[in-house]
């Protein structure tokens, strides 16, 4: 019967210490492979970084990221003239 008690406590002490260490790592193992992801680059889009320079009307924007940018972000802008939030609506450039 002791020897019992002790190849349970053996076990018990060897299964509580794989949980701790040891699965976790195993875990990671099934994750996704990196080949069958999409690049993080081409999930994320491009990093654009626009500032606040006074610039107030579409004629002045590259583009219609940088519009929603101002619009947002950027006081006495003069690019939403119904009010709606989407800038620009009727500059065919964008």
């Amino acid at each position: 019967m002791k020897k019992l008690l002790i190849y349970a406590l053996i076990a018990f002490v060897g299964w509580t210490y794989y949980q701790k260490n040891i699965a976790p790592t195993q875990a990671e193992a099934w994750v996704e492979p990196q080949a069958s992801r999409a690049p993080a680059a081409a999930v994320a889009q491009p990093a654009e970084r626009f500032s606040c320079d006074g610039r107030q009307h579409c004629s002045q924007m590259r583009s219609r990221a940088e519009a929603e940018f101002f619009l947002r972000n950027c006081p006495n802008t003069k690019m939403d003239g119904d009010g709606d939030g989407i800038p620009c609506e009727n500059d065919s450039r964008f």
